[in-house]
């Protein structure tokens, strides 16, 4: 003869956060280690644990409650569906899971008797348990740079603008010819040519004052004897 029973378990999520893992394929199979087919619409077949179960939403409200037929390979024909309630509601630091399973065949207790706990709340909490830790990883914000006063800032726009004239002029000044060395103290070829030149160039002689005077005197003669001669010839 059919009979029901009722468990309960604390899962570490939020009741939107179960209703939409169980009723989607992909979460539904992460969630308990298996392949599962599911569907969030009324009416729509569904299945879980590799096709060990089989069933159908009978009634469905978001974030609340999940009513479907349940059925495994282990029913005989003259066994009907199963039905299981699921009732979800806010509880410190998750949710208060409630299952109600109802029309179960009598000699199938193994569902009651750790078949649900093992195979659906443990594999939930530590499911969700993970998904709460990778969530909680947060970047580190980045260290807001301290904020200078205006007299501060004006101060160092005036360095910043000094600095930068100091360098235009000493890449505008010309660089410095490196000196000449002097080997075995020796002057340099250029100063030797300096030197030769100015041995090379004499003085001129200087006349006397008694030689200058007798030119000066022959000269007067000469323009005398010039005068006479053109008076003549008048």
């Amino acid at each position: 003869m059919p009979y029901a029973y009722t468990l309960t378990a604390k899962i570490p999520a939020t009741p939107e956060e179960i209703y939409q893992a169980w009723l989607d394929s992909i979460g539904h199979s992460e969630m308990t280690g298996s392949q599962a087919t599911m569907s969030d619409q009324v009416g729509a077949e569904v299945s879980a644990w590799d096709g060990y179960i089989s069933g159908r939403n009978l009634e469905l409200v978001p974030g609340e409650r999940i009513v479907q037929s349940w059925r495994t390979s282990e029913f005989d024909d003259e066994h009907e569906d199963s039905v299981i309630t699921i009732v979800l509601e806010p509880a410190d630091e998750g949710t208060l899971l409630t299952l109600e399973h109802s029309n179960v065949p009598d000699e199938q207790r193994s569902y009651e008797e750790g078949g649900w706990h093992s195979n659906y709340f443990e594999p939930m909490i530590a499911y969700f348990s993970e998904l709460s830790e990778e969530e909680g990883v947060t970047v580190p914000e980045p260290k807001e740079m301290p904020r200078r006063s205006a007299s501060e800032r004006r101060a160092k726009k005036a360095t910043s603008a000094t600095a930068g004239r100091a360098r235009k002029a000493a890449s505008t000044k010309p660089p410095k010819r490196p000196a000449k060395s002097v080997r075995g103290g020796k002057p340099a070829s250029g100063a030797k040519k300096s030197a030769r030149g100015a041995s090379r160039a004499k003085p001129a002689p200087k006349r006397s004052k008694s030689k200058t005077k007798s030119r000066a005197a022959a000269a007067r003669t000469k323009r005398s004897a010039a005068k006479t001669r053109r008076g003549k010839r008048r």
